[in-house]
């Protein structure tokens, strides 16, 4: 690119990318400054991680908001060459007593095998309700706040129905609508998916966003890997004239005049924005090392310095000979299978994870990608992708734990699917610093872009009153997960820190 940007993005993760795309869709000259010397993306990615052959996505896997998401609709991810599959079940929750329930697409499959009939039926009534709102609940929580509009649109009973939901713990919610313990563990194991347990505040609301899209749109898996998505976003890019600059790490933002001028490089280059910069980093690494302290508000670095982060993530690749042979043969057409045993087995692991141990009996996400895309094995074999929740910070470090602990987790699956183990052929573990080490923004391990708890939602991500992607820098844009509506690849943090921006700069 000759002459100086007219916008800078640091960071290409997918809210980075989707901000350089609808800039550069505009007319803006956008510059993408990426630390990562091998590839764009950060936890957006796939590599062969294991043995030749086997594609293995390194964070993000499966995708709820693929169909649903405004940022990817508009963006036409599918016509720059993404391909979404799904897998006949969504999502399956076994347990070592033989207890099981799934989320399919298909309400009568899941109403079949929720638990029993009586909680088949209640869910298929809470999925069928969801199918008609889902559209106004995604429009208040995906767009920038404050949007009122789409709860306009529901009628009282359904707002009132909403924010029962939305104001319930995750054990609230399960039990007043569940009676078995395979129904009631589903949707409070979901919310692990961030750092919310089953009797948290508010907590309730992930896992249900969580599980219903499951059954509306499902968990989507992107063809070749979750790369395909980032080099669909870096290709709308450059196809608007972008450009994405690899091993380029930011050190510094540059203000003049009370305004976001430029960026300075960890090697000293500066490179000017003519008209703005787009940070899709932590909020605690924009605010505490990226700017000069002296033009942030004294009570914003005070809580930077304290800021919460979520718990970290420890992660396990398998190269497979076979597929997992699950006992529940639901399982074994499930994308995505969830091992928490019950209600108090998730309230043990929370437990243990808040007071800094590794979890006894892990609780697991466990990814089955080569079920509905085989493109991602030789022919034959399989891939396995699990993650379990952590302490971001381990007394003693990870170098004397890690092995033993994806032990613990393999121990895990082999006891919901024996013989397990024996199709192994290779394995990768990656603990929260290895996270930390592939993308800054991971601190810790931290997937979630900070804590998800009730009090860092909405108006309060990142800080009161800088919810609107605007910093105390003009001309200047948080648009990274640890922006509203958070965690999640939908792209909505940079897609609505840019529609601010170029209201802001008055572009169409």
């Amino acid at each position: 690119m000759s002459g100086d940007p007219d916008a800078i993005v640091i960071g290409a993760g997918p809210n980075g990318l989707c901000a350089a795309a609808l800039l550069a869709r505009a007319g803006l000259r956008v510059l993408v400054l990426e630390a990562n010397p091998r590839r764009a993306g950060g936890a957006l990615g796939s590599e062969a991680a294991t043995l030749p052959g086997f594609v293995h996505d390194v964070g993000a896997a499966f995708f709820p908001f693929a169909r649903v998401s405004p940022a990817f609709a508009d963006l036409d991810l599918e016509g720059a060459g993404v391909r979404w599959h799904n897998a006949p079940i969504e999502s399956c929750h076994p347990a070592p007593d033989g207890s099981v329930a799934i989320i399919s697409r298909d309400l009568d499959e899941s109403a079949r095998n929720f638990g029993d009939a009586r909680d088949g039926d209640a869910w298929r009534r809470l999925a069928t309700w969801h199918a008609r709102v889902e559209a106004d609940i995604l429009g208040f929580l995906l767009r920038p706040l404050p949007t009122l509009r789409p709860l306009l649109r529901l009628f009282p009973l359904d707002l009132l129905r909403l924010v029962r939901i939305l104001t319930s713990s995750g054990a609230g919610l399960a039990t007043r609508l569940f009676r078995t313990e395979a129904a009631r563990r589903v949707l409070p194991g979901l919310a692990l998916h961030v750092d919310l347990g089953p009797d948290d505040t508010f907590s309730a609301g992930l896992g249900y966003m969580l599980g219903l899209t499951a059954s509306t749109g499902g968990y989507c898996v992107p063809e070749g890997g979750a790369q395909a998505i980032t080099d669909a976003l870096v290709r709308i890019i450059e196809g608007r004239g972008g450009e994405l600059r690899l091993g380029a790490r930011v050190a510094k933002i540059v203000a003049r005049e009370g305004q976001a001028r430029a960026v300075v490089l960890a090697d000293g280059a500066e490179i000017a924005a003519k008209r703005a910069i787009f940070a899709n980093t932590a909020a605690p690494t924009l605010f505490l090392d990226l700017l000069d302290q002296g033009v942030v508000p004294g009570r914003v670095l005070r809580a930077m310095r304290r800021f919460p982060s979520a718990w970290g993530a420890f992660k396990v690749d398998w190269a497979l000979d076979g597929p997992v042979p699950w006992t529940s043969e639901l399982a074994r057409r499930s994308a995505v299978v969830h091992a928490g045993d019950s209600l108090d087995d998730l309230r043990r692991f929370t437990a243990e994870v808040r007071g800094g141990a590794l979890p006894s009996n892990p609780y697991l996400v466990i990814g089955q990608q080569t079920l509905c895309d085989p493109t991602r094995a030789p022919a034959g074999k399989h891939t396995l992708w699990a993650y379990s929740r952590v302490p971001p910070r381990l007394e003693g470090g990870w170098a004397a734990a890690a092995e033993r602990f994806a032990d613990a987790v393999e121990a895990r699956v082999e006891g919901l699917a024996p013989g397990f183990r024996a199709t192994i052929l290779g394995r990768r573990v990656v603990t929260p610093d290895d996270l930390q080490a592939m993308d800054a923004n991971l601190i810790g391990g931290d997937l979630g872009g900070g804590s998800n708890a009730w009090h860092r939602q909405l108006i309060f991500r990142p800080i009161f009153p800088y919810f609107r992607y605007r910093m105390p820098l003009r001309g200047l844009y948080l648009c990274s997960s640890y922006a509203h509506p958070g965690a999640g690849v939908h792209g909505m943090c940079g897609y609505n820190a840019a529609t601010l921006a170029l209201r802001d700069l008055r572009i169409r």
